[in-house]
C-alpha cells in the first residue's frame, strides 16, 4: 500500500520489493548462498532442496502420488524412477509389515 501505483499485484506469495516475481539468480545469490554461509553449511545447488524434500518424504512413507504432485511431475512413474534409491528401505519396511501381519 505504501508503494501505491508502483506495486504490481500478481497474486504471488514471494515477490520482489514491488510485487513482481523474484528472479531465481537473485534468490540464489542474495539469499540462499549467504544463508548457507552464515550457518556454515556447505554450498549446494538450490535444486538440491527439491531432491532432498522428495527423498525425505518418500523415506517417511508419504505416498509417491502425493510427492509426485508436490513436485509437479507429469506422472508418478517419473517420481519413482527418479527417486528409486529410496525404495530399498521402503521394500524392507513393507516386508517387515507383511511379516507382522502374517506371523503376528
Amino acid at each position: 500500500m505504501k508503494l501505491g501505483f508502483i506495486w504490481q499485484d500478481n497474486d504471488l506469495v514471494f515477490t520482489s520489493e514491488i510485487g513482481t516475481p523474484r528472479r531465481g539468480a537473485n534468490v540464489v545469490y542474495r539469499s540462499f548462498r549467504p544463508l548457507l554461509e552464515s550457518v556454515r553449511l556447505p554450498q549446494i545447488r538450490f535444486h538440491d532442496l527439491r531432491h532432498t524434500a522428495a527423498t525425505l518424504l518418500l523415506g517417511e512413507g508419504i505416498h509417491p502420488k502425493v510427492v509426485s504432485e508436490m513436485l509437479g511431475h507429469a506422472s508418478v512413474q517419473l517420481t519413482l524412477d527418479t527417486y528409486s534409491h529410496v525404495t530399498p528401505t521402503l521394500q524392507r519396511e513393507a516386508a517387515a509389515t507383511m511379516d507382522s501381519i502374517l506371523i503376528g
